[in-house]
């Protein structure tokens, strides 16, 4: 709760949007990832009504079950392109892919847009490591060129759940810091199209 309190305080959020939750009808871990979003929703004071969710892999089981929660499913797969609308809005989005990350930044991709949104989600240090640095400009440019740009905090690791939320962190995006970046960064704003990249990790619109 403090991990995710603290970059929350300024402003908390008014809703939340959770991308790629799983089969949590069939798969453990995902339902230790929904228990751990109601126990957020709870601790942030968000109405589950004001939690909008999507994946493709939903069964209608799954998503009954969500819809007797008092959660709200998202009528068609948006790719990650969710824009906040000026209100703030926390995006839980663990273990899902790295294009799901960036479209989402690219639908904010404004000072005053990101300073609103929250991620908890794969570590975007982690993505740094990992990935060689063209490879991380050329296929998520917004990842990249926002790192200067965001605060992270890793989850705290806890040895029954070390599966369930591994490499996750909260992500911010403090104004001031997003202001120091160059002029240059906020011109370009070409949407994502993914044409070289090899491991997209993302289920495209249609492909359901």
């Amino acid at each position: 709760a403090g991990a995710v309190r603290a970059p929350l305080s300024a402003e908390p959020p008014a809703r939340c949007v959770c991308y790629g939750l799983g089969r949590f009808g069939r798969c453990p871990i995902a339902r230790y990832q929904l228990a751990f979003l109601l126990l957020l929703l709870d601790e942030l004071r968000v109405p589950p009504a004001r939690c909008a969710l999507f994946d493709p892999a939903f069964s209608e089981r799954e998503a009954a079950a969500l819809r007797a929660l008092g959660l709200c499913l998202l009528p068609e797969n948006e790719e990650g392109k969710h824009g906040i609308e000026g209100a703030a809005t926390l995006f839980y989005m663990v273990h899902c892919g790295k294009a799901l990350y960036n479209n989402l930044l690219w639908s904010n991709w404004s000072p005053a847009a990101l300073s609103k949104l929250v991620i908890i989600g794969n570590s975007f240090r982690g993505m740094e490591e990992r990935l060689l640095s063209r490879i991380l400009e050329r296929d998520y440019s917004y990842i990249a060129k926002v790192l200067k740009g965001v605060e992270e905090v890793a989850l705290p690791s806890h040895p029954r759940y070390l599966d369930t939320f591994n490499d996750t962190s909260v992500h911010w995006f403090p104004l001031d810091k997003l202001q120091e970046l160059s002029p240059e960064v906020w011109d370009f704003v070409e949407e994502p199209m993914y044409r070289d990249c090899e491991d997209l990790e993302i289920i495209r619109k249609g492909e359901e």
